[in-house]
């Protein structure tokens, strides 16, 4: 299994994104999470395969409807751990 690591620059935090985020990964079946950033930023780790990961990064891009996504920097990883579902970390 593959692990992504984004961090998604932008009108980003109070737009719903990280539910946004949420329901994409789980309709595609992926597991791992989603928080918001202090300098406003969202950082994004999923695992899945990479052809599922690929196409999700799209979804990183488009955002949900009020948001506004400027950048999506995206490290592709080896599994650091085993997450069961994908859930939003609340800091």
């Amino acid at each position: 299994m593959t692990e992504l690591h984004a961090t998604v620059t932008g009108k980003v935090q109070g737009v719903r994104y990280r539910d946004y985020v949420q329901q994409a990964a789980t309709n595609m079946g992926l597991v791992g999470s989603v928080e918001n950033l202090r300098d406003g930023s969202v950082f994004v780790i999923a695992q899945g395969m990479p052809d599922v990961l690929k196409e999700f990064v799209e979804h990183l891009h488009e955002g949900s409807l009020l948001s506004k996504v400027d950048g999506v920097a995206v490290e592709w990883r080896t599994q650091t751990k085993v997450f069961e579902e994908f859930s939003i970390i609340f800091t």
